[in-house]
């Protein structure tokens, strides 16, 4: 067990001195001191215990991701393999992610030695949103990570637990203050608050179509200033931390968005590429050896704009999205027994949203199946190029002044 920092009793005393030599920041959140450096969470299970667990375990917000997480438990995907399609086959699913969600969140809290924080991110597109965040704050997490919607409900399903962080992911100033007012009318303000940019970041991205990834009105220069000023118009004494996230590969990255107001960057895709990351071998290969010119985007069948990995799969997808999208017609049911989505392309036959099961391609890519899987990936060079490393060599490359992204010495 990593010994705790004296000074600051939710880092491990490495992560303090590596802290205090950054000349960062640190990230005050939920009363801990933190490290200015949140994992994002990544579906399905690819930021499952292990990998959040070992982030919080240095100081930082380790987070799991809640999609589909019986995944990572043989006996629950047992149960569930053989069910034929319909009510019962969902309500099995259903129950066995939330019995998941409970195992997973006991796990990472072992592995942190009560250092950090742990945070799980849920999908307000899911249809289980609820039912999924309720669980996890029963099971005692100390964040609730939303994005892929305005989770304007999140207060109301969290009222009975005063103490849990409440993070909204949002992607410009617009949608910050159309949600911190409505929040306010429920006697609550975001403990945290995401600005993800949807042209850096990978997975589901938060802009209305792929044209709008290009907006200027989404760069931390002019989202994060200007989410600040609404605070101090707006007369709010609690500070509320702005965490940025998309593209963030170095230590002079991170002081760059603290020059310009945010408290701590989250990062994604350099985690999942570690040996602790919940994905296989193979996974991360693929996302550590992916070039920019490898990249597509693309409408996801959550109708959002996506980034990912140019696959054979995506590629050979891409090539025929025109002729599915014109045949698109609703489906009798869902093919998976579960419905993932609360609206989904493929099975509600949403003409302009993707035309493919994303849990069908998620799961193959935690598997490691580069023929068939969707790999989602970030802007950038990951901070040790294509080298896997340890959540422990990522946390004190991005605390070090000096080092490039790649590994090499800055000039």
């Amino acid at each position: 067990m990593t010994q705790a920092s004296t000074k600051w009793p939710f880092l491990a005393s490495e992560s303090g001195d590596w802290l205090r030599d950054s000349g960062l920041g640190a990230l005050r959140l939920a009363g801990r001191t933190l490290l200015p450096i949140v994992q994002g969470g990544m579906g399905i299970g690819i930021s499952g215990n292990r990998l959040a667990g070992s982030v919080a375990a240095l100081g930082g917000v380790g987070t799991l991701s809640s999609v589909d997480l019986r995944r990572h438990h043989p006996d629950l995907m047992d149960e569930t393999r053989e069910l034929a399609p319909g009510d019962a086959a969902k309500e099995g699913i259903n129950r066995a992610n939330l019995i998941a969600i409970g195992r997973e969140i006991t796990a990472a809290r072992a592995r942190t030695g009560g250092k950090g924080l742990l945070a799980i991110n849920v999908m307000r597109a899911v249809s289980e949103y609820a039912a999924n965040v309720t669980r996890a704050l029963e099971c005692g997490i100390d964040a609730v990570v939303v994005g892929a919607g305005l989770p304007l409900d999140l207060p109301d399903l969290a009222k009975d637990h005063p103490k849990a962080a409440l993070i909204p992911i949002l992607s410009d100033a617009r949608g910050v203050q159309l949600l911190v007012k409505k929040w306010e009318r429920k006697k609550r303000l975001p403990d945290a608050i995401v600005i993800e940019h949807p042209r850096l970041a990978g997975g589901h991205l938060g802009a209305a179509k792929i044209a709008d990834l290009q907006d200027p009105r989404f760069d931390f220069e002019n989202v994060i200033p200007q989410v600040r000023q609404f605070f101090k118009d707006a007369g709010y004494e609690q500070h509320i931390p702005l965490i940025a996230a998309g593209g963030i590969r170095t230590h002079e990255d991170i002081a760059r968005l603290q020059a310009l107001g945010a408290d701590a960057v989250q990062l994604g895709t350099a985690f999942a590429v570690t040996e602790e990351s919940d994905a296989h071998a193979e996974f991360k290969r693929v996302l550590a050896e992916a070039r920019e010119e490898d990249m597509v985007e693309f409408t996801s069948v959550a109708g959002l704009p996506a980034r990912a990995v140019g696959t054979p799969w995506l590629r050979a997808y891409m090539k025929i999205e025109p002729k599915l999208q014109a045949v698109a017609h609703v489906k009798a049911r869902c093919t998976k027994s579960f419905d993932c989505l609360a609206q989904c392309g493929l099975r509600d036959g949403l003409p302009g949203w993707g035309q493919f099961c994303i849990d069908n391609q998620l799961a193959a890519a935690l598997r490691g199946d580069t023929k068939k899987g969707l790999f989602f990936r970030g802007a950038g060079e990951l901070p040790f190029g294509s080298q896997i490393k340890t959540v422990r060599e990522l946390v004190q490359r991005l605390l070090t002044p000096g080092v490039a992204a790649g590994g090499l010495a800055a000039a």
